[in-house]
């Protein structure tokens, strides 16, 4: 289906109707196990960790959505981080954004430096800086970008360039901006990463994970581990990410309409200050954001000048709802340095530059005049 229009692919690929009863949304396939032709032979399945028709067509959908060559689907977007990196070695070399999802740095220095492989925290939107980096051992750059919750970008095409010279690969989290704005394989990344809990499902009500790779060998690596180390996604999580891929474009352009109001209103807001939002035009990545981007999405931070005007903000939101999270029809607002980053210490926070009053908002698709009043009102409160 390469050749159909984006909002095609998120209707039909992967999600042919069942041959046997016709149903046009693919069957959930509860079946932990399913019966064998043989003596080593199957139907095409055999276990559900090894793999599940409702998975299979899930992982087909998401890999054609992000023009990629396979997809493996994960309990969680942290999942599927800890599969990417289950193929390092002792002695490997990893160049990972500085402004990144504290759940990856937990992630990254508390298990997986502890195997061995020397985790270093680049600003991979100076170019220099990761060319600076790269070693003959480095084996991955993972970017995040736009970065949460500072909304930095990171030149994915020039970055795939830097690393592929040295021998590395490339892999991007893409949760923020999800495969309707960005697509980072045809930057020439090599891999890219999903939390599959936000803007793919959509509605909040189910935790998953991707990782979508570029070719043959990544489906034989992130098969295996898939097999060897579990933590697949359930059928269940599978058939919800499926119902909500097929409204993807239309929640997204809603999401980003909304987006757009909403930062327009807070940039010209006197008691709000550094907003981090690459669709304004005074966002210093302005111009990369129009280049790399099929969009701008709806998510941006902002400066409170306390904890304690923070904490009268999220009290005084009505239609905003103070919950972590992302990517849902609803919007949410949250700060950051307790939730998102509460995992890291304080200092790491400062060299971040996460202070105690940045709060971060995922703009949903509510009527945008209803979401601009209730910021107005809450920022009245501090």
């Amino acid at each position: 289906m390469a050749d159909y229009r984006y909002d095609t692919l998120a209707v039909h690929a992967g999600q042919q109707p069942d041959p046997r009863t016709g149903a046009v949304n693919v069957p959930l396939y509860l079946s932990s196990t399913f019966q064998l032709t043989g003596i080593g032979t199957d139907r095409g399945w055999d276990y559900s960790r090894a793999g599940n028709p409702t998975r299979d067509a899930l992982e087909s959908a998401l890999a054609a959505l992000e023009d990629g060559h396979c997809g493996h689907a994960f309990t969680t977007g942290m999942a599927a981080i800890s599969a990417l990196v289950a193929m390092l070695r002792a002695g490997d070399h990893v160049i990972c954004s500085r402004d990144v999802y504290a759940g990856t740095v937990r992630l990254f220095d508390r298990i997986v430096s502890g195997y061995g492989v020397e985790i270093e925290y680049v600003d991979t939107s100076d170019l220099k800086a990761v060319e600076a980096a790269m070693r003959p051992n480095t084996r991955l750059v993972h970017i995040e970008t736009p970065s949460n919750p500072l909304m930095v970008l990171t030149d994915i095409a020039a970055v795939s360039r830097i690393a592929h010279a040295g021998g590395a690969e490339v892999s991007v989290d893409n949760t923020f901006l999800s495969p309707a704005l960005q697509s980072p394989l045809k930057l020439g990344a090599d891999i890219v990463m999903h939390s599959t809990t936000k803007y793919l499902n959509g509605h909040s009500d189910g935790l998953g994970g991707v990782l979508i790779g570029s070719t043959p060998e990544h489906k034989e690596r992130f098969l295996l581990v898939q097999k060897a180390a579990g933590g697949v996604m359930s059928p269940f999580e599978c058939f919800l990410v499926l119902r909500g891929i097929k409204t993807l474009p239309l929640r997204i352009r809603q999401h980003e309409e909304n987006g757009r109001a909403v930062a327009e209103f807070l940039s010209k807001h006197p008691k709000v200050s550094k907003l981090a939002y690459p669709g304004l035009k005074t966002h210093p990545q302005y111009e990369l954001a129009v280049k790399q981007q099929k969009g701008f999405g709806s998510m941006m931070s902002f400066e409170l000048k306390s904890r304690e005007e923070a904490a009268r903000f999220l009290a005084a939101i009505k239609i905003f709802l103070n919950a972590e999270s992302l990517g849902g029809v609803e919007s949410l607002a949250s700060h950051s340095a307790t939730t998102t980053h509460g995992s890291v210490s304080e200092e790491t926070r400062r060299a971040m530059g996460i202070n105690e009053g940045r709060l971060r908002l995922s703009v949903g698709i509510e009527d945008k005049e209803d979401l601009i009043a209730d910021l107005d009102q809450a920022l009245k409160a501090v």
